[in-house]
């Protein structure tokens, strides 16, 4: 199997490649920006800049992958709020950059459009744990494109007959996540305070809302299963189905250090709308690929505030 992964160089890229390569025995491309590093050595790397489509289908056309994985994202909701433009260019624009190049291909390679648990928004207390076909009610400029690429990506599969498959993914955590993500921050803050590198104050913002955590590496098993087994024109929940309060995942950050840390509430760190309660209800992907999470939380949490150690 030949894939293709487009924004291979962020956090879930690299887990994709080398599950890919290493686990399942593909022969893996993978695509990131000019500025950016690949981090695995089982790729074929090329730079590409998903606003130009031109570039786009030169790469399709020389590689001719069986499948695409589009990962490609801005995908910090924090970041959405203070720069809605480049959302927007790169979450739709790009995503229809690329659909637009595998129409115009001459055969139609399988496409598996990475979406998020956010796109449901305001979920209601009898809406949970929410499923599939629930109503859309986006909180954010990030969700909103994802929703926007969901339903575009739904389209263009009816449209012109294209193996499309969507996911949409909840939060998921492990070593070598970038700290504008909120288990990311907490072990790096905790690692710079063990390291005397700042004052012993952990700063955080919302720790009351409920998010469902799943390990990277659970979740690029389930995007492989999808390639292999998804049908065309769905969408895929990827979660582990519990959601658990920011609070508590802190708490089990600071147990597992010897400091003492006080916490504080930085007004910086909080978000103009927060949506209470985010969790997934997997019972489609899981009758579909027989796929389950089997890392729990504890040991993501152990193993990232263990890379951050050794990155301070």
């Amino acid at each position: 199997m030949k894939a293709l992964i487009i924004g291979g160089a962020g956090f879930v890229g690299s887990y994709l490649a080398d599950h890919l390569n290493n686990n399942l025995g593909w022969q893996v491309y993978a695509t990131k920006m000019e500025h950016e590093t690949f981090l695995t050595g089982s790729s074929s790397v090329y730079d590409l800049d998903i606003l130009n489509r031109q570039e786009i289908s030169a790469l399709l056309n020389a590689i001719r992958p069986d499948c695409i994985f589009h990962l490609a994202a801005q995908s910090s909701v924090a970041l959405s709020w203070k720069n809605p433009g480049l959302t927007i260019d790169v979450n739709i624009k790009g995503s229809v950059n690329l659909l637009d190049a595998i129409r115009e291909l001459d055969y139609s390679p399988r496409v598996l459009l990475i979406g998020s648990g956010e796109e449901y928004g305001h979920i209601r207390e009898d809406e949970t744990p929410v499923g599939e076909e629930n109503v859309l009610r986006p909180g954010n400029i990030y969700a909103a494109t994802k929703a926007c690429q969901n339903m575009i990506g739904k389209i263009y599969a009816q449209a012109y007959s294209m193996d499309i498959m969507s996911v949409r993914a909840f939060n998921h955590i492990g070593p070598n996540q970038s700290p504008i993500f909120v288990v990311a921050d907490f072990c790096k803050q905790v690692a710079e305070i063990e390291k005397g590198l700042r004052e012993p104050v952990i700063r955080v913002g919302n720790l009351s809302a409920r998010r469902d955590f799943t390990d990277v590496r659970d979740v690029v098993r389930s995007y492989s299963a999808l390639m292999e087994h998804g049908k065309p024109g769905e969408t895929y929940n990827v979660g582990s189905g519990r959601a658990v309060e920011i609070n508590s995942i802190l708490e089990l950050i600071l147990s597992l250090s010897e400091k003492k840390i006080r916490v504080e509430i930085d007004a910086d760190r909080l978000r103009p709308v927060d949506v209470p309660v985010i969790e997934a209800d997997a019972f489609k992907l899981k009758s579909c690929t027989g796929w389950k999470p089997v890392i729990g939380l504890e040991q993501t949490l152990e193993e990232t505030l263990d890379y951050w150690r050794g990155m301070v």
